[in-house]
């Protein structure tokens, strides 16, 4: 296993992190300690849940699959996530002080732990005001209920915010953003990723398969069937087959993926993984395998190093396609000058 820091922190975790959102759904408790134990046989520590996965039983999970595995727990890195509903009432959802200390102590105990490694705020809360929120993590980690913490599905603006706020406080500061990020979906690159770098975070990126696409999986001409995401529901989100199948770039950088897999002898997967855990500012890539053959797969992305030429044809083939302004080469131009002056 590579090794990288998480963030600006001092603690090391594996390049390649286990998600864990398939645990008490798609994979029951013997399917997901299976996984897990994989993982950990393969090098891998760290491992990413949420509260609101399978409403609490992918943290529960987890708990026991540690409590069983003492040697494994000393070296694992947890990280877990709050925000999102987890029962009816208004008070049960957003990042206010009094949902997420609820919603912190409740995923300490499922996960049995005195101290979370990771706390991510799941998505942003435009309720709570972000000082709120900000003097509550710094509260929790001076507590000792968690080491560090983090986002998840923030916006450029959002972070910079948190960052300088925290700054200025002198609270404790983020150290990660966990965002969508693959070659099918590239646009945090436009100003979120420059966000993260500037305030010293490091990058957990989820869906690195696109939802399965970049697996080679489906087909353009076929509308997904089986024990599948989009099989099983061809609507689902961001990933849907419908939006995605219309675009011609999708099928251009699927085609480019599978041209460099061939030509190599690798999976697809191991491929489109490669290039995530390449790029800038990524700490970890979060995988999301249903079974220890897609896990096993997956993990065999670890003895792949892309060549230039092959990172080459990869992000000219998926790389974002903005408006002119302010994002694309319009907006780009005016925010940089050669040093020696002039047009």
């Amino acid at each position: 296993m590579d090794y990288r820091k998480l963030g600006p922190s001092g603690t090391v975790v594996t390049a390649y992190c286990l998600g864990t959102m398939t645990f008490g759904a798609e994979a029951d408790e013997a399917a997901s300690h299976k996984l897990l134990d994989d993982y950990f046989a393969w090098g891998g520590n760290f491992i990413d849940t949420a509260d609101v996965y399978s409403a609490g039983k992918s943290e529960e999970i987890i708990g026991r699959w540690l409590k069983a595995r003492p040697t494994e727990a000393r070296q694992a890195i947890v990280a877990t996530k709050g925000r999102f509903p987890m029962g009816n009432g208004p008070n049960d959802i957003g990042l206010s002080r009094r949902h997420l200390g609820q919603a912190l102590d409740d995923s300490l105990r499922r996960l049995g732990l005195e101290q979370i490694d990771l706390y991510q705020m799941h998505a942003w809360d435009a309720l709570t005001p972000i000082e709120e929120t900000l003097r509550f993590l710094d509260d929790a980690v001076s507590s000792g209920k968690i080491a560090y913490y983090g986002f998840s599905n923030y916006v450029g603006w959002h972070i910079a915010k948190a960052s300088e706020i925290a700054k200025a406080r002198g609270y404790t500061r983020p150290v990660t953003l966990q965002p969508q990020y693959s070659l099918l979906a590239r646009d945090i690159e436009l100003e979120i990723v420059a966000a993260c770098q500037d305030a010293g975070m490091g990058l957990l990126p989820w869906s690195p398969l696109g939802g399965g696409w970049l697996t080679g999986k489906y087909k353009r001409d076929q509308m997904p069937t089986g024990a599948t995401r989009l099989g099983e529901n061809p609507n689902r989100g961001s990933e849907s087959y419908a939006p995605r199948n219309a675009q011609e770039r999708t099928w251009a950088i699927i085609g480019t993926v599978e041209e460099i897999a061939k030509a190599r002898g690798v999976s697809m997967a191991q491929v489109a993984l490669a290039w995530t855990a390449a790029q800038p500012a990524v700490t970890s890539v979060i995988l999301g395998a249903r079974t220890p053959e897609q896990l096993a797969d997956n993990l065999g992305a670890m003895k792949v190093e892309l060549s230039n030429g092959e990172m080459a044809k990869l992000n000219e083939v998926s790389a974002p396609q903005p408006m002119d302004y302010p994002y694309g080469k319009g907006g780009t131009n005016q925010r940089h000058r050669k040093i020696e002056g002039g047009r």
